[in-house]
This record gives structure tokens, sequence and C-alpha cells, in this order.
């Protein structure tokens, strides 16, 4: 999912379980405005994830794993921008609560 600022969704890929979420990577790219940073989990850690992000001119700010042996660099104050998107998930949990009550 990828969300502005202010939490509000922009792009949304749901995929089964059995798929890896760097598989769905490539709508997350070539936006026609772009985006200053890209704050991703460590799934999106991959040199090739790495490098189109860069080719995006954006900013990648995505923890390594821990067992990688050379981890890139890693802004901790942008990645903890990603609490935006939980904050929407959280959101549509207690939406999706509130319409089952309803009904």
């Amino acid at each position: 999912m990828a969300v502005d600022q202010n939490g509000r969704p922009l792009r949304i890929k749901v995929t089964g379980g059995h798929v890896h979420d760097s598989q769905v990577m490539d709508i997350f790219l070539d936006w026609e405005t772009l985006s200053l940073a890209m704050v991703l989990n460590k799934a999106y850690g991959s040199a090739t994830i790495r490098r189109d992000i860069a080719d995006e001119r954006s900013l990648a700010g995505i923890p390594a794993k821990s067992n990688v042996c050379n981890p890139g660099p890693h802004d901790a104050r942008l990645y903890a921008m990603r609490n935006i998107v939980e904050r929407f998930f959280i959101d549509l949990v207690y939406l999706c609560a509130a319409k089952s009550r309803i009904n």
C-alpha cells in the first residue's frame, strides 16, 4: 500500500498469502510525480529494489535484515514515518469491525 503524508491511500495491491511482498513492487514505481522517499519494511531490502528506488530518484527508507553482511544506509527517523501506513490499517480494521456490528 502506498499512502500520502496524511495517511490517505494512493495505491493498494492485495495478493494471496503465498505471494512475497517484493513480487508486486513494480506497481509502486513509475509515479507521475516523484516521491521524495519510499519507506518500506525489511522484505523490500534487496539490492534490486533499492536500485529501482534510486532510479526513481527517491530515498529508500529500508532497514537491513539482520543477516546482511554490508547493510546500506538507513535513516531511523525516516523509517519511523512508516507508522502512517500502520495507522491506516488499524483504522481499516476498526471500520470493518463497525460494519460487521451494523449488519
